[in-house]
């Protein structure tokens, strides 16, 4: 990777980053689907979701947790890979009519319009459980730590099962169309978004090796910008384009509770900002080597799709 550092002008420096963050993820990706021995349609409708774009920020912030506790190397790509299949799996089964009923996903036909429910369903499930099996494959992970895969596969399956991403959902549906109190709005946003994008930088700094101090201050990073990010969704609902959101339909117009709708527009924005600046401000013992992380904490709540 190149070597950025954060006293250039930070947003050329995060885009060549974030680029080849992706390009490097999306090089794994391809080999290892390349590689898998399932029913052509199987596959088809996994790569569909799986290559239909987006910022790969999960993986970008798993690289930036694991060079922050000094981490080089691929080591960190399967990794990467892991925990973006988790994130397209939450993606294909959100736009199923059972859940949000989207027909658009990145400005392109959901999975389940193109492949119909079932097979949208199965694609899901694959790319979870794929996922799972990466992250154990001892050829894949050769060189690390066994210890430090175990706390990785532990840390994942945390932010993405029923504590973290699925209890989200849970509480997303069933609070759909109701008043519901502020709280409960962060519990749900820090479960449904924040928890896999917390365990993606935490996982990332446990695989380097990180020490318990730089783990807890990570999970402090990754628990406000994993919220803040929510936040920036929210906002966007009212003031982006379908075009720029890739979608035709908001939260807001599915009956579901968001940040401006509960706190307005501009108190969202702050709260935001607030969120951001509190994530880049447990960096400072990481000195030079959380760049991208602050970076990235900017980027979230600035960012216009």
């Amino acid at each position: 990777m190149p070597n950025l550092k954060w006293n250039h002008p930070k947003t050329v420096e995060l885009k060549e980053y974030l680029l080849t963050g992706r390009t490097r993820t999306e090089a794994f990706l391809e080999r290892y689907m390349a590689a898998l021995n399932i029913p052509d349609r199987l596959a088809e409708a996994m790569r569909y979701s799986l290559f239909a774009g987006g910022k790969r920020v999960r993986p970008a912030l798993a690289i930036a947790g694991f060079e922050a506790c000094g981490g080089v190397g691929d080591a960190v790509l399967p990794l990467c890979a892991a925990l973006e299949m988790i994130h397209t799996y939450s993606l294909i089964h959100d736009d199923l009519p059972a859940m949000d009923n989207d027909d658009f996903r990145r400005g392109k036909p959901t999975s389940h319009k193109v492949f119909g429910e079932a097979v949208a369903i199965l694609a899901g499930d694959a790319l979870l459980t794929q996922a799972f099996e990466i992250l154990s494959d001892g050829r894949e992970m050769a060189g690390v730590d066994p210890a430090r895969v175990t706390a990785v596969i532990a840390e994942v399956a945390r932010g993405a099962g029923s504590a973290g991403m699925v209890g989200g959902q849970t509480i997303d549906i069933m609070s759909e169309g109701m008043e519901i109190e502020a709280a409960l709005l962060e519990e749900l946003h820090s479960r449904k978004t924040g928890a896999l994008i917390r365990a993606s930088v935490v996982s990332g700094a446990l695989l380097a090796g990180g020490t318990p101090e730089q783990i807890a201050a990570l999970r402090r990073y990754g628990s406000n910008v994993g919220l803040a990010f929510q936040i920036a969704d929210d906002i966007l609902d009212v003031t982006a384009t379908a075009e720029e959101l890739g979608k035709s339909t908001s939260d807001e117009a599915r009956g579901k509770k968001t940040w401006p709708a509960m706190h307005g527009l501009e108190t969202a924005r702050t709260m935001a900002a607030k969120l951001s600046a509190d994530a880049v401000t447990v960096l400072e013992p990481f000195g030079n080597a959380a760049w991208p992380l602050r970076a990235i904490a900017e980027y979230i709540v600035a960012r216009k799709n």
